[in-house]
Formats: C-alpha cells, sequence, structure tokens
C-alpha cells in the first residue's frame, strides 16, 4: 500500500473503528438502568448496595438509582445492602427521603452486613424491615460537627472571618440542634411502635450489634441478605422473581475516559475509623458517621445543648 490515498484512507478507517468502539463501550456504560431491568412480563427483586461513607457525590448515584427503581414496572421489590458507617449528614438526610419515597410505593428491605450506622441507618430506616447479621452494627443516631482548629465566629460578620468559617457559635449550635431532631424525629416516626427504648434513649447515639438491636427494636430480624430477598419478595407477593445487584457507585466503564473515578469534594475518608479531614477551605462540616473526625468536633446528642 505504497498510494499516500490509500494510506490515508486505512488511517481514516482506523481512527473510525477507535471511535465506533469508545461510543459503543460509553453507549453501554450511560445507559439508563431502567433499559437493563426490561419492563415486561419478567418480575425482580432489585438489590442496591450502598457500601460506601455516604458523600454528596455518593448519594446523588443512589438516588438516582432509587428514582428509577420506583419508576420501573418490572422491579416490584428493593433491598437495600448496607454496609457503611455514614457520613455528611446533608446527603444521609437526602438519601433517607430517597428511601421514604421509595418504600411508599413498593416493599424496601434491608439487609445488614458490617453496619449501618449514624447516616446509613437514618437512609434504611424507613425501610419495611430490616435484617442484621449477629455481628451487625446499628443505630448511633446523632450528629457531629467538625469546627476549624481555632474555633468558631463569636458574631455575625461578612467579612473575612465569614468566609473562613460560614457560621458563629449560635448558628452552629442551632444547626446541630435542628439536625438532630430531624434524625431522632425520624426514627421515631418510623419505627416508633416497634422500638422498646425511650426517645431520650434513642436521642443518646448508642449503637447496638445484632440480636440486641432486635431487642431494642432498631432492626427486625437476624438474617442475611438471602432472608432480606426472600422477605421482600413475599411483601411484593411474588411467587416467581428475578434478583438484579446494581451497586451505585460502580462508575459503569466511564473510567476508560475520565481516568478514573475519585469523588470530589472536601472531605476524604479513610478505610479505618472513617475519620474526616480538611483540605483546602476550613470550614465547619456536620456528619452522621460512625467514627472520630480528627478535628474538634462536638457529639450531638441528648447531653448536648438541649433535649431530644
Amino acid at each position: 500500500m505504497n498510494n499516500p490515498i490509500d494510506r490515508r484512507v486505512a488511517t481514516a478507517l482506523q481512527s473510525y473503528t477507535v471511535l465506533a468502539v469508545i461510543a459503543i463501550l460509553i453507549g453501554a456504560a450511560v445507559v439508563p438502568y431502567a433499559a437493563s431491568v426490561a419492563e415486561g412480563d419478567e418480575q425482580y427483586v432489585a438489590v442496591v448496595n450502598i457500601d460506601e461513607t455516604i458523600s454528596g457525590s455518593s448519594s446523588q448515584d443512589t438516588i438516582q438509582e432509587l428514582r428509577e427503581l420506583r419508576s420501573n414496572e418490572s422491579v416490584e421489590a428493593v433491598v437495600l445492602r448496607v454496609s457503611s458507617p455514614g457520613g455528611s449528614a446533608a446527603a444521609s438526610e437526602s438519601m433517607y427521603l430517597a428511601v421514604k419515597r421509595l418504600s411508599a410505593e413498593k416493599p424496601v428491605y434491608t439487609s445488614v452486613n458490617q453496619y449501618a450506622a449514624s447516616g446509613a441507618y437514618y437512609t434504611a430506616v424507613p425501610s419495611d424491615r430490616i435484617y442484621v447479621t449477629p455481628a451487625s452494627l446499628v443505630g448511633h443516631v446523632g450528629v457531629i460537627g467538625t469546627a476549624p482548629s481555632d474555633g468558631l465566629s463569636s458574631a455575625a460578620t461578612t467579612g473575612p472571618d465569614k468566609a473562613h468559617r460560614g457560621m458563629t457559635r449560635d448558628q452552629y449550635y442551632a444547626s446541630l440542634e435542628s439536625m438532630k431532631r430531624a434524625f431522632v424525629g425520624a426514627v421515631m416516626t418510623e419505627r416508633g411502635d416497634r422500638l422498646n427504648v425511650s426517645r431520650e434513649t434513642v436521642a443518646e447515639a448508642s449503637a447496638y450489634q445484632g440480636g440486641r438491636a432486635v431487642q431494642t427494636g432498631y432492626a427486625d430480624e437476624v438474617g442475611g441478605l438471602e432472608a432480606a430477598i426472600a422477605g421482600a419478595a413475599e411483601a411484593a407477593d411474588l411467587s416467581e422473581y428475578q434478583v438484579v445487584y446494581r451497586n451505585p457507585a460502580d462508575p459503569r466503564g466511564l473510567f476508560l475516559l475520565s481516568g478514573g473515578s475519585e469523588a470530589g469534594g472536601n472531605a476524604t475518608v479513610a478505610a479505618e475509623g472513617a475519620p474526616y479531614t480538611f483540605q483546602g477551605v476550613d470550614t465547619v462540616h456536620f456528619l452522621m458517621i460512625y467514627g472520630t473526625p480528627e478535628n474538634q468536633q462536638v457529639v450531638y446528642n441528648s447531653s448536648a445543648q438541649g433535649g431530644a
């Protein structure tokens, strides 16, 4: 192939082939979930993994997944497979609302693996039933406020201090109080008739394992994922069904173009203990997480700045 024109044609064909392959991969990666569970005669129980620290990015992926499941008529029931210490307070509250909307239309069961603590428990609490293993840890109903190392402003300002921290000390405690009440209130609303502890005890932010979680009413039954799937299918009156597993945190192949799947944001989380550290502008973070943040903090429960 010495002809220059032939070489150019061959090069162009190779380029088009590469672009076509990339286009196919992108299409497969971003096809909506609803298309992967075709609406038809088949009936499905969908298992959704929530197995990482809850952040703004991860919560949006999960919320989108739950929204698609809610509108997919072939999905009759959903099981949340939870193993998370919680995370961002705002993101956890958004997850709770998404699960609550879904549970209003379809049976939603939760299977707790390692833990569903703090914000992850907030997410799971609207479920119809919560299954735990003997070693599962659930609860920790409270809020942690992490402040910059040099403290909070004592007065409102529109100057550098406001840009640095974002709120006064009074605003800080008012925000903690508001979030604590919302979290405790959600637990009492969703599980009040099953709880064997008082509202004040819930607000103490205790966590319970396995059988003890069932005794206190934080969970319903000791059992694994298969038990939760069977329970969800029974609640949906399914005699024959398929089980489909979804992981909203899966980048779905987009790493081919992006070069990675690192989530943005100021907070980073270590694998053990899930401590949050700050990067960039020093600011206040409100967390619903089981672990020890590395900055100054107030663990907000019934003994801090007022009752539940």
